[in-house]
This record gives C-alpha cells, sequence and structure tokens, in this order.
C-alpha cells in the first residue's frame, strides 16, 4: 500500500469526501432497484442462442446462466468438444447446432451472441442481424476496413435490432467514476494516458495463444494468424484504446508505433511485442504498451499483475485496473501537489539552492486514496455512525486491509444491460459506433507498425494515405 510518510489522513477523506460523493452519484449504473428488475427479468427472459462456445463462449456462459433477464436456448460450435463444453456451462439443455445458420432460423431466438474466431464476426453478425436478431458480437467488431462501412449500413437498415460490441470497461463503476472524474475537471485538464498488457507467455504460456498441430489449416491456431486475427492488437489494446477513446472523447487523429516478433516464433506470424503511440486532435496522447516476456505492472505499488491504465491530469492522477473471476478492479486516485508560489529574491541577495528532487519530496503530493462504490460514498442523510463506519472501511481500504470490490461483475452488468436493451430500445454504452471505431484503431495500429509511419484514422474513410502536399515534410 501507500509509503509511511504519503499514508491517507482522515483531512484526506474529508477533503475529498464531497467530490467523491458528487462523482459517485452521477453513476446510473444498473445497481438501481435490483429487485423490481429481478421479478421483471424473471417472468420475460430473453431467448438468446450461443454462436461459437470455445474459450470466450464458455466463459460467457458461465456468467449467462445466472442472468436471469436472458435464457439460453440454443448454443452453436464447429468443434463438438466445443460444443459439449459450452453445453454442459449452461447447464439447461440448450439444442446444439454445427451450423450457424441453423441456429439463426429457430423462431424462438430473439438474440444471439457471437463469439467465433474474429476473421468471421463480420459475416455472422450481418447474418443475424438479417434473421431479424439481436446482436451481441464480441470485440473486435470487424475485421477489415470494408466491413465497417457495410456493418453501419447494415445497421442502419436494422435500427430496431439492438448491437451492443463486448467492451466491458464501459459497463464497470470505477471506470464510470473515472470517466465522470475526467469530465467533471477534477483531473484538471487530462492530457495523458499509458496503458499496458503485459504477459509472461516464456515462463507462463496461454492455451489460447499456443500453436496446435496444423499451423494455418487449423482452425483453433487462429489468434496467431494474419489472415484469422488481429493479434496482440485486437486481443488486448482494443479494451484499453476503448478506455483511451471513451475519457478523451473522440477517436485518434493518428497513430504510429513499433511491432516485432522477437520470441514466440514457432510459426506464427503476429507480433509477439507492440508499442504504439496515439495523438488525439485537442494534444491528448495515449501511449500503450503489451509485450509477452514480462508481466509486471508499475501501478499499485506492483501488487497486481499484466494490465491497467494511468490517466494523468493537471489537477491528480488515476491509477486503474479492471477486476476479473479472481482479482478484484482497483481504482487509485492521487491529487497533484498543490501550485508553488514563486519566490521573488531582492537585488544581490543570495537564493539558496534546492535540488529538484527535494522541491518535489515537500511538494505535498498525496498518497493514493481508493475510489469508493456508492455504499461507502458519504451523503447527506448518513448518521455520525454510518459515516463512521464508511471512514473506517475507506481508512482499511486504504490501507490494503480491506480491498476495493465492484458491486457487480462488469461482464454481468454488460450482459444484463444488453438483454434490458433488447426490451427497452435504448442504445447500449458499447453500441454499434463505440465498437466500429474500436475495430479501426486495432486495423490502423497493426497497420502503422507493418508500414513504420503514421497513419491518420481519416485514411478509413479516403481509402489510403493522403498525398503529402508539395515541399511537405513526412510524418
Amino acid at each position: 500500500m501507500a509509503q509511511k510518510d504519503k499514508a491517507v489522513s482522515r483531512r484526506d477523506f474529508v477533503k475529498t469526501a464531497g467530490a467523491v460523493t458528487a462523482v459517485a452519484a452521477a453513476i446510473p449504473t444498473m445497481q438501481s432497484a435490483p429487485a423490481i428488475r429481478k421479478v421483471r427479468a424473471a417472468n420475460d427472459p430473453v431467448p438468446f442462442g450461443m454462436i461459437g462456445t470455445g474459450s470466450r463462449g464458455s466463459y460467457l456462459l458461465k456468467h449467462l446462466k445466472n442472468i436471469d433477464n436472458g435464457r439460453c436456448v440454443a448454443i452453436c460450435d464447429i468443434q463438438q468438444e466445443a460444443l459439449d463444453r459450452g453445453k454442459a456451462t449452461i447447464g439447461n439443455n440448450p439444442k446444439t447446432f454445427k451450423d450457424y445458420r441453423e441456429l439463426l432460423a429457430l423462431k424462438d431466438v430473439d438474440a444471439v451472441f457471437v463469439t467465433t474466431p474474429l476473421f468471421v464476426h463480420f459475416p455472422v453478425t450481418r447474418d443475424a442481424l438479417m434473421a431479424g436478431k439481436h446482436v451481441f458480437c464480441e470485440k473486435c467488431l470487424v475485421f477489415k476496413p470494408e466491413e465497417v462501412h457495410a456493418l453501419r449500413a447494415l445497421a442502419q437498415e436494422h435500427s430496431k435490432q439492438t448491437l451492443q460490441t463486448g467492451l466491458q470497461r464501459r459497463y464497470s463503476y470505477f471506470y464510470q467514476t473515472v470517466k465522470n472524474m475526467v469530465d467533471k475537471g477534477v483531473l484538471g485538464d487530462v492530457h495523458h494516458i499509458h496503458a499496458q498488457w503485459h504477459r509472461n507467455m516464456i515462463n507462463k504460456p496461454s492455451s489460447m495463444w499456443t500453436m496446435k498441430p496444423g499451423g494455418e489449416s487449423n482452425i483453433a491456431n487462429w489468434r496467431v494468424y494474419r489472415s484469422m486475427s488481429g493479434g496482440q492488437t485486437a486481443e488486448l489494446t482494443s479494451h484499453q484504446v476503448d478506455v483511451s477513446d471513451w475519457l478523451f472523447g473522440s477517436s485518434p487523429e493518428f497513430v504510429m508505433g513499433l511491432g516485432s516478433l522477437d520470441t514466440l516464433l514457432v510459426g506464427r506470424n503476429v507480433y509477439d511485442n507492440i508499442q504504439l503511440i496515439y495523438k488525439y486532435p485537442k494534444g491528448q496522447k495515449l501511449t500503450y504498451s503489451s509485450v509477452s516476456t514480462n508481466q509486471f505492472l508499475p501501478y499499485f505499488n506492483g501488487t497486481r499483475p499484466e494490465m491497467g491504465e494511468i490517466i494523468m491530469g493537471t489537477d491528480g492522477t488515476n491509477e486503474i485496473t479492471v477486476g476479473d473471476d479472481v482479482h478484484p478492479a482497483i481504482a487509485w486516485w492521487y491529487r497533484e501537489p498543490p501550485k508553488a508560489a514563486a519566490t521573488v529574491t531582492k537585488a544581490g541577495e543570495k537564493k539558496a539552492f534546492v535540488a529538484g528532487a527535494t522541491m518535489i519530496a515537500s511538494g505535498g503530493a498525496s498518497g493514493p486514496i481508493p475510489l469508493m462504490t456508492s455504499d461507502l460514498a458519504h451523503t447527506d442523510n448518513d448518521s455520525f455512525l454510518t459515516k463512521e463506519v464508511k471512514f473506517a472501511r475507506q481508512w482499511l481500504t486504504a490501507k490494503g486491509v480491506m480491498v476495493q470490490e465492484e458491486q457487480r461483475n462488469p461482464v454481468d452488468v454488460e450482459l444484463e444491460s444488453f438483454f434490458q436493451n433488447c426490451k427497452d430500445g435504448q442504445k447500449p454504452k458499447a453500441d454499434l459506433e463505440v465498437g466500429l471505431a474500436d475495430s479501426v484503431a486495432v486495423m490502423l495500429s497493426n497497420q502503422a507498425m507493418d508500414e513504420g509511419r503514421r497513419v491518420y484514422f481519416s485514411e478509413i474513410e479516403k481509402g489510403g494515405p493522403a498525398k503529402p502536399a508539395a515541399g511537405a515534410k513526412k510524418g
């Protein structure tokens, strides 16, 4: 946790309670009125089918079995082993298919989940929309530039159907809180975000990225071949560049980067190490790193591995990472040191020299203040005892005795929200345009690394790089 000389004091919490409460109160989560929603969902669940019951599909089925407002009636996979695993996971004896078109022909299926390999996301989503189904498609929503325009046009023709993409950070209470902090100016002007997703695939190889027999002819190897996959950029970067787009409020202007295949050779042709820089229209920047030989994360005092984001503003910083089925989410807030007053000296008077490090150390930078869920935010209606209990829990969290915990897993929230939007017709938080912007970022990032140049996001509309004006310097 924080170093002793930077421990969070009661004064810290009193000083920030108003800001935290105001920001937390602005989060319209689905956690309100759970009892009413549960009764309504139990009476009218959305019947759905799952197309693709491999690793991601089965993971979602594990969550979906506990979601009341959806009911699995059919699953599909071309591999019998995956189909059997999916059926065992959901546990309610759904109909099974190996041809997804047969599933789409079922009249009792209102919605489908597309959790297939990336390169077939678009054709399956297209066919599902044309069959009149609501669609939840895992990221990336599309794989090729021409699919961006085709899916946008198709979605407009089927505007009454819900189309959502799997970017669960937008459904996280903590990420929503940070978004509100940025929008309300709590962090000042946010100019920089750094994100990383590092894995050690040498000491701890992942079965998803391990080469199976048959090379490129074996669809089980889809993640490691460019013909079927966007590589680390699609699998990992996509989540975090979406966070950056969301917090900055726009897509990038251009991306540049370096990708290399250094260690995980054995036949694959996607990069195993990537570094990217995204420049946004207002001058903000996202710097990104994903390596395959080390999992250390230099946030949260090194207590969590692999992935996280740091959001840096003129008045403060957030460190944040999403939770999973094992680790809770973490979100820490650091205030910037107070603005130092300029020192004026008289003519001829000697001025004491102070080392820069000493000046920084004496600036009063705060230790981490954990962001709290709404049950820990102070309100005007709290009794004295309630306030003291909340403060005690905040204090214990700051000391690392208690851990931050979202009231609900964002995966559960995004799934339940999808079914709700199927019924109420409201636009998902991770809607078509969010999914397309994320897909474009992945495609152009890979292009920037392949071609060793700045790739402008306008190129997706223009069909290629703009010709530089006479005498202009190349970017």
